[in-house]
C-alpha cells in the first residue's frame, strides 16, 4: 500500500507472525475498523516457498542477522547466532514450519502465576481457530481444528530412517503420537505449516486473501522507530517510522499493537521511552514507564552434533540428490518429492530425562533429520549456524558426501536466563542480546543424558540395517578429552550447541504482582494506554515448543481481546 492515512483505528507494529493474525483479524469484523501494518522486511517471493530451502533463507535478507554478545564457554566459534524473520510473515518465511503447541502443564503453569485466561482449556480455542489440520491420521481428534485458514501437514516425503527412528523410539517405550495432543511424551511424525508442499507462512495464510481490503493498508519495508506516548497522560498516540530514508509520523485513535517478535519488540519499547530506568537515563531516553523490558530472556538450545554414519548408500539426504532439476519440477508441479523436506526434519520425539520438572513433562525435544549438518558439505547448514569452515572441515569433512543419520537434542526447560537491553539509541542498531547459555549446570547436565539417548537409539537394533556407526568429530578446542567422555561431549556442546531461535519473556507477561511483568495477561502495557504487545515476547517462561504456533495463536487471542475492549464503540 504506498498511500498511508494520516491516523488509522490500530497500528500494528511488525507483519509477521503473529501480526499477520492480529491484522486479519481487526480488520474483518463490522462496523470495518482503519488498520495500518508496518513491516520492515520485503513480501515473499517463490523461493521462500520451498521447504527444502530453510538454511540457505536464514543467510539472506529475510533474515535480521542477530548474533548475541561474546559469551565465554558457549558457540566457541565466535558469537552465537540468532537470525529472525524480516518479511511480510515474519520468521514464518525462515523457521522449519514445525507446528507444535506446547503441553498442557506450560499453559497451565503460566496460568497458574496469574495469568488469567492462559490455561491450556483457555487457549486451545485459537489454536484450532487458526488450523486446518490435513493429518490423515488425527484430522478428526477433538483438539485439533478443522476450518482454519493455517494448513498443517505431514511431509510427502520420507527417508526410510524416519521409520527406524519411530521404530527405535517403541522399542526404548516411546509410542508413536500426535505429539500435539493434550498426552505428548512420545514420538510422531513431523508436523508443518504447509499447504501441499509448500511452505505456508503466516502473511499467506492470513492476509493473503485480505490485502483489498479497503480498511487494511500494508506498508513494507517500512522501519518502526518509536512509539509516542504523551507523557502527561501516558497515552501511545502516534508511531514514527522509516520508509524510503524518510521519517514519518502516523496517528492512532485506537490501539498500537507491537508484534515485532522477542527482540524487536523490546528494543522499541525502550527506544520509545518504556524500559528500565537506570538503562534508558544512561542513554539519555527520557523515561515514560520505568518496566523491566528485556530483562527477562530465555532460548531453547540444540545440539546438531549427534551423527550416525551409515554404510548404505542413498539412505540420507544429501544436497546433490535434493538440489535437481527434476525434483524442481516434481514440486513445482505436485507440491512432493524432496524439496518438501523441511531442512532435512522428519521427526520430532519428546522425552523426559532425570532432570524434568514434572512427569509428564519433556525437558529435550529430539529432532530426527533424515541426514546431518554434512547435508551440503559445509555450505549453508554451517553458515547458519556460524560454524568456522576450519572446525567444520577438521570435526565434518570426513562425512562429506557420506550418508549419515543425526538426532539433535533441543533443551526445552533452560533454567539459565539471558537478558538484552540497548546499544545505544540508534533504532538501526541491534539491540546488545546475552544468551547466558548454559550457565546453569542442569541444563549441561539435562542435554549430556539426552546425548546419550540418541546414542541409545542410534545403536540400537532399527539402525543396524544401516550399519549405523557413531561417528566422534575431532573438534579443535576438545583435543584435550578423550573421544566420546562425558568431558568430550561437554566441549562438544560448548563448541557446537546454536540458538533454536525461540526467544521468550523480554517483555513478560505477569500479574501486577510480577515485578517483572511488562505487560498484564491482556497483553496490555502496564502503565501505558493504548499499547499492547503481542508475540512471543510475552511469553513468560520457556515452554515445550517451538514458539511460531504459540506466536499464531496469541494473535488470535490479543485480537480477540482487543475486540472486547472495543466492541461497545461505534467507528
Amino acid at each position: 500500500y504506498s498511500k498511508p492515512l494520516d491516523e488509522y483505528d490500530y497500528i500494528i507494529v511488525g507483519g509477521g507472525t503473529s501480526g499477520s493474525v492480529i491484522a486479519a483479524r481487526l480488520s474483518e469484523t463490522k462496523p470495518r475498523a482503519m488498520v495500518l501494518v508496518l513491516e520492515a522486511g520485503k513480501p515473499e517471493m517463490l523461493l521462500t516457498d520451498v521447504p527444502a530451502l530453510v538454511p540457505y533463507l536464514q543467510l539472506t535478507d529475510y533474515a535480521w542477522p542477530y548474533t548475541m554478545e561474546h559469551q565465554p564457554g558457549v558457540c566457541l566459534e565466535q558469537r552465537c547466532y540468532s537470525p529472525r524473520g524480516k518479511a511480510l510473515g515474519g520468521s514464518s518465511v525462515t523457521d522449519y514450519m514445525i507446528y507444535t503447541r506446547g503441553r498442557p502443564q506450560d499453559w497451565d503453569r503460566i496460568a497458574a502465576d496469574g495469568n488469567y485466561g492462559w490455561s491450556y482449556e483457555e487457549v486451545l480455542q485459537y489454536y484450532k481457530k487458526s488450523e486446518r489440520s490435513e493429518l490423515k491420521k488425527y484430522k478428526n481428534a477433538p483438539y485439533r481444528g478443522r476450518d482454519g485458514e493455517l494448513s498443517v501437514e505431514n511431509v510427502p516425503f520420507k527417508t526410510g530412517l524416519v521409520e527406524a527412528f519411530l521404530q527405535a523410539g517403541r522399542n526404548l517405550g516411546h509410542p508413536t503420537i500426535d505429539y500435539n495432543s493434550p498426552d505428548q511424551l512420545g514420538f510422531g511424525y513431523v508436523q508443518t505449516t504447509t499447504n501441499k508442499g509448500h511452505r505456508l507462512s503466516s502473511a499467506k495464510a492470513f492476509l493473503h486473501d485480505h490485502k483489498r481490503r479497503k480498511n487494511l493498508h500494508i506498508l513494507t519495508e517500512a522501519r518502526a522507530t518509536k512509539v509516542i506516548v504523551e507523557p502527561q497522560t501516558k497515552r501511545a498516540y502516534a508511531v514514527e517510522y522509516i520508509k524510503d530514508g524518510k521519517k514519518h509520523t502516523v496517528r492512532c485513535r485506537r490501539e498500537i499493537i507491537l508484534s515485532a517478535g522477542p527482540i524487536a519488540s523490546p528494543q522499541l519499547l525502550m527506544l520509545s521511552g518504556i524500559g528500565p530506568q537506570e538503562h534508558l537515563q544512561t542513554l539519555g531516553i527520557p523515561v515514560i514507564a520505568n518496566l523491566q523490558v528485556g530483562r527477562h530472556l530465555y532460548d531453547h538450545i540444540a545440539f546438531p552434533g549427534v551423527i550416525f554414519k551409515l554404510s548404505t548408500t542413498n539412505a540420507s539426504l544429501l544436497e546433490p540428490k535434493v538440489a535437481t532439476l527434476p525434483n524442481l519440477m516434481q514440486w513445482l508441479q505436485f507440491g512432493d518429492g524432496l524439496l518438501t523436506s523441511p531442512g532435512s526434519v522428519e521427526a520430532l520425539g519428546y522425552l523426559k530425562t532425570s532432570q524434568s520438572y514434572h512427569d509428564k513433562v519433556p525437558d529435550i525435544e529430539l529432532i530426527s533429520l533424515g541426514g546431518s549438518i554434512n547435508f551440503d558439505a559445509g555450505g549453508a547448514y554451517r553458515k547458519s549456524a556460524k560454524i568456522s569452515d576450519k572446525t567444520y572441515q577438521t570435526a565434518f569433512g570426513p562425512l562429506n558426501h557420506l550418508d549419515t543419520w543425526s538426532g539433535v537434542p533441543v533443551l526445552l526447560q533452560p533454567k539459565s536466563k539471558g537478558y538484552l537491553e540497548l546499544r545505544d539509541t540508534n533504532p538501526y542498531s541491534h539491540p546488545k542480546i546475552y544468551g547466558n547459555y548454559l550457565t546453569d549446570a542442569h541444563d549441561m547436565a539435562t542435554l549430556l543424558e539426552a546425548i546419550k539417548y540418541v546414542i541409545r537409539l542410534g545403536e540400537s537394533e532399527p539402525f543396524r540395517k544401516y550399519n549405523a556407526q557413531l561417528y566422534l568429530p575431532e573438534y579443535p578446542a576438545c583435543k584435550h578429552d578423550a573421544l566420546g567422555s562425558d568431558s568430550y561431549w561437554e566441549c562438544a556442546v560448548r563448541t557446537m550447541a546454536v540458538s533454536a531461535r525461540h526467544q521468550v519473556a523480554t517483555c513478560r507477561m505477569g500479574p501486577p504482582t510480577d515485578v517483572y511483568a511488562v505487560v498484564d495477561p491482556e497483553l496490555r502495557v502496564y502503565g501505558v494506554e493504548g499499547l499492547r504487545v503481542a508475540d512471543s515476547s510475552t511469553i513468560p517462561r520457556p515452554i515445550t515448543a517451538h514458539t511460531g504456533t504459540p506466536s499464531i495463536m496469541i494473535g488470535e487471542k490479543a485480537a480477540d481481546m482487543i475486540h472486547r475492549t472495543w466492541s461497545n464503540v461505534v467507528a
